[in-house]
């Protein structure tokens, strides 16, 4: 029998690459889910454990007898602190509670952000880095990754980025000089399924291989040549973007709305000037290194948002 991997979050973005990469290494696949997933792993065997992160009893049956237990699931959005926590901190706390006790042997593996690192910017941030704390008190041996901006097929949170670049003029939100990493989403699943087979406790920081991160006027310009258009951007003033995070905050009080992105937390991680990768944390290069460059993976992005119907064909 081949190795079992128990996976949270395999019906989101990132969780469905992580699938692939983990069913491509010959994993047999356990997920938590609350509706059947869409998952097209060929012939690799799927079994569906029904529940979420808040039912004890699913994580148990989740967790029974994995050889290794994958924790994707998370909350980017929400209507506050207290939204961000119960999902991101006391949902790792309760999956590690049941690797506890129901497959202490198995290999616990936690993808973070890279917003853990500085948990003061966002309710957001300090959501991650406690789901860090919280995960590693239960499972000391886990292994944590820490991605940049991830992206990929399949992503609605950098679809404006691409919409925008077909527009007169492209918004810059960040501040000047700032710099962000990004990473594809199957370079990051690789780097799941690598830190599933490794061993002892690590601490992960992931990037494409610009480490250092780019500028925000070079990631629009990158999103502009995957679909033939020039550059012709516009920094908005901090104090607008601000503004906006404010009245985004204002919304985030409406019960009937869902909760918006852009609130005064992501605009501080928006403005942060430094998201770039610690070199001493990147993984050794012999277990993992980033295969898809920029230019790349925004081209086969913007491809399936057409293939989609996501974007159109200009």
């Amino acid at each position: 029998m081949s190795r079992l991997a128990a996976l949270t979050g395999a019906t989101g973005f990132v969780g469905g690459h992580v699938a692939a990469a983990l069913a491509a290494r010959g994993w047999r696949l356990r997920v938590l889910a609350r509706r059947t997933p869409r998952l097209d792993l060929g012939p690799t065997p799927v079994e569906v454990v029904p529940g979420e992160l808040g039912d004890p009893a699913a994580l148990d049956a989740l967790a029974a007898g994995a050889d290794a237990v994958i924790h994707v699931a998370g909350a980017v959005r929400a209507r506050g602190r207290d939204g961000f926590m119960a999902v991101n901190r006391d949902g790792a706390a309760a999956l590690a509670a049941a690797v506890a006790r129901r497959a202490p042997g198995a290999r616990a593996v936690l993808v973070s952000s890279l917003a853990a690192r500085a948990p003061e910017i966002s309710d957001y941030a300090a959501s991650k880095a406690a789901g860090e704390a919280a995960f590693a008190e239960a499972c000391p041996a886990a292994a944590v990754l820490r991605p940049g901006a991830v992206y990929g097929p399949g992503d609605r949170a950098t679809l404006a980025l691409f919409r925008a670049a077909r527009w007169p003029v492209q918004p810059l939100l960040g501040a000047p000089g700032a710099r962000v990493t990004v990473l594809h989403a199957r370079d990051l699943a690789e780097a799941v399924a690598a830190a599933a087979e490794a061993e002892g406790p690590v601490l992960w920081e992931l990037s494409d291989a610009c480490a250092e991160g780019r500028t925000w006027p070079e990631i629009a310009a990158a999103a502009c040549r995957a679909r033939s258009r020039p550059l012709r951007a516009v920094a908005l003033p901090a104090a607008l973007v601000r503004a906006a995070g404010r009245v985004g905050d204002l919304g985030a009080r409406l019960p009937l709305l869902p909760p918006p992105i852009l609130t005064s937390g992501k605009a501080r991680e928006i403005l942060h000037a430094d998201w770039s990768v610690d070199p001493a944390r990147r993984p050794p290069a012999a277990l993992w290194r980033p295969r898809i460059d920029l230019d790349a993976g925004f081209a086969e992005t913007v491809a399936w948002y057409r293939a989609e119907g996501w974007i159109g064909r200009g």
